[in-house]
């Protein structure tokens, strides 16, 4: 397993013709290194991560998720064309398969998501992202739920760099470094293109949404 440092000329190198997207996401790019640097993380890669905190994470990840559909379908609702309503109204069900890989950990770990109540961390990140979409346009709301698609791309890729080993976390790495979930993380960078200008705002959410991912995988290693 590797774990490489972005360095500050590779992001120099970037900074030109960027797309919005890519403009967020290298402003952040920092935040996805302590993601990736974050022990939580780590365990996952090498499989030594204790199985009762990835079934408390798993059990988040399935509330998170839930309000993660449901703000995809706000957002569908304000787009303001048919394309982007089709665009958003897919994710939210690509959202929905994810869901039954957890519902399958679920299964096979004996946890049961009915029960979960979600920690703080969670509850902060959920109730961002509903108040974003009520509150904003969908280009906003696109801002918002991005970071979490292009992380877990991001962070899938580079548990995946050396290979994937065989351990009780391999079907996750397998999953994010996947070139389906990959077309999936694109099609939302495209909205935020699409439906966004380079402002402060798209920029402070955009931030605040990365950092919420920082504390979502902390608390799950803190459990």
């Amino acid at each position: 397993m590797c774990f490489r440092k972005i360095t500050q000329s590779k992001i120099q190198n970037l900074k030109s013709n960027m797309s919005i997207s890519s403009t967020l996401w290298q402003a952040n790019i920092d935040l996805a290194q302590a993601c990736l640097d974050n022990p939580f993380v780590r365990g996952i890669g090498d499989g030594s991560l204790p199985r009762h905190k990835f079934a408390y994470y798993v059990g988040q990840d399935a509330f998170f998720l839930e309000a993660f559909a449901r703000a995809y379908s706000i957002a569908a609702a304000k787009a303001p064309d048919f394309n982007g309503f089709r665009t958003f109204h897919a994710l939210a069900g690509g959202v929905l398969e994810e869901l039954q890989l957890h519902t399958n950990y679920a299964s096979s770990w004996g946890i049961d998501l009915h029960s979960i109540q979600p920690g703080a961390a969670t509850r902060r990140y959920t109730d961002f992202l509903i108040a974003t979409a009520w509150s904003g346009n969908s280009g906003l709301t696109a801002a918002a739920m991005s970071p979490c698609m292009r992380l877990y791309e991001f962070l899938g890729k580079e548990l995946a760099c050396d290979g994937i080993p065989e351990h009780d976390y391999s079907e996750w790495i397998r999953i994010y470094s996947g070139a389906d979930f990959d077309e999936i993380a694109q099609k939302l960078a495209d909205l935020v293109d699409t439906y966004t200008t380079d402002t402060n705002l798209i920029h402070s959410t955009y931030r605040y949404a990365m950092q919420c991912e920082l504390d979502f995988f902390q608390a799950a290693w803190i459990n």
